[in-house]
C-alpha cells in the first residue's frame, strides 16, 4: 500500500445554489504527520475534510489520498469522524457498549479494543440511553478507531470530552503516528493540550488555505509575542483569527435566512443540516 500521504491540487468545490465552498486549495500532507486544520467558523474546514474522506465528489485529479481518489476508489483505511454521529437515534437507545464495539469488529482486534476502552475511560457496562454526551462521544471514538486506520480525519471530535480525557486521547493519537504508518488531520477550535502535538498547521480563511507548513516554521514566529497565559500555539491561532476577522468584517446579515441562523443545502446525518466549518 502507498504511504498515507494526502495531496490536494487546485481543489475548488461549491455547494449547488449556494455561494460558499472552498477555492483553489493545494496541500501536501506527508505520511506520519499530525496536521491541525485551523480557521474560523465557515472557513471551509469541514467541507475539505469530507472531500478528503470521499464523502463528496471532488473534481477529477484534485485529491489523492495514499495514491488514489478517495471518492472513486473507496480507499480502505480512511476514517472520518465528525459530530453528526451523536444525532443518530441508535446511540441513544438502550444498547450496551459491548454490543456496539462488537458490531464494528471489536472482537477481531481485542488488544486494540481494550486499549481504547482504557485510554477513553469507558465502562463497557454502560447503556447508551443512560450516559452523558461526553461518555457517548468516547464510545464513538472507540468504535471509529478500533479497526486500524491509515488516514484519520477528525472534525471537532473532542468537543464533548473533559480536559483529562482529551489529553489522554491526543497522547494516544500521537503514539499511533509514532509507531504505525498513519496520518492525522484534525480540525478543532480547542487548543488545550495541543502544545507540541501538531507536526503541521493549515490555516483556512473564507474557503481558501491562507498558509500552511510545519508547526516549527509558524511557532517560531510567536517568540516575540507578549505572554497572555496562552501557549505559543494559542497565541499564533488567535493572531490568525483576529487578522481574518479584520479583513472579512461583519458577516452580511442579508445573507441569513433568519437572524442568527445560516442555512445551507445538503444533509447532516439525514437531519437536513449541513455543518460547514
Amino acid at each position: 500500500m502507498a504511504p498515507p500521504e494526502i495531496k490536494v491540487n487546485d481543489l475548488t468545490y461549491k455547494f449547488p445554489n449556494y455561494p460558499t465552498g472552498i477555492r483553489n486549495i493545494s496541500l501536501s500532507v506527508p505520511p506520519r504527520s499530525r496536521t491541525l486544520l485551523i480557521g474560523a467558523n465557515g472557513a471551509g474546514k469541514t467541507t475539505l475534510l469530507r472531500l478528503l474522506a470521499g464523502k463528496r465528489l471532488a473534481p477529477s485529479g484534485t485529491i489523492n489520498v495514499s495514491g488514489v481518489d478517495p471518492f472513486k476508489d473507496g480507499l480502505e483505511g480512511v476514517t472520518y469522524l465528525g459530530l453528526e454521529w451523536v444525532l443518530n437515534p441508535i446511540v441513544r437507545t438502550d444498547i450496551g457498549v459491548s454490543e456496539l464495539l462488537r458490531s464494528v469488529g471489536g472482537d477481531a482486534y481485542p488488544a486494540r479494543r481494550d486499549e481504547l476502552v482504557g485510554v477513553l475511560d469507558i465502562d463497557v457496562r454502560w447503556r447508551m440511553s443512560a450516559v452523558s454526551d461526553g461518555e457517548r462521544r468516547r464510545v464513538q471514538l472507540a468504535m471509529g478507531l478500533v479497526r486500524p486506520w491509515t488516514v484519520l480525519l477528525l472534525d471537532e471530535i473532542t468537543v464533548d470530552l473533559d480536559v483529562l480525557s482529551r489529553a489522554e486521547f491526543l497522547a494516544w493519537l500521537k503514539r499511533e503516528t509514532e509507531i504505525r504508518e498513519c496520518t492525522i488531520v484534525y480540525a478543532t477550535h480547542i487548543l488545550d493540550n495541543l502544545a507540541g502535538w501538531p507536526t503541521h498547521l493549515v490555516h483556512m480563511h473564507l474557503g481558501r488555505v491562507r498558509e500552511w507548513g510545519t508547526a516549527d516554521r509558524f511557532l517560531g514566529e510567536t517568540a516575540a509575542l507578549e505572554s497572555t497565559g496562552n501557549s505559543r500555539l494559542g497565541e499564533l491561532v488567535l493572531g490568525w483569527l483576529r487578522k481574518d476577522l479584520e479583513e472579512r468584517g461583519p458577516r452580511n446579515q442579508n445573507s441569513m435566512g433568519t437572524e442568527g441562523m445560516t442555512y445551507s443545502v445538503g444533509g447532516l446525518g439525514g437531519y437536513g443540516l449541513e455543518h460547514k466549518d
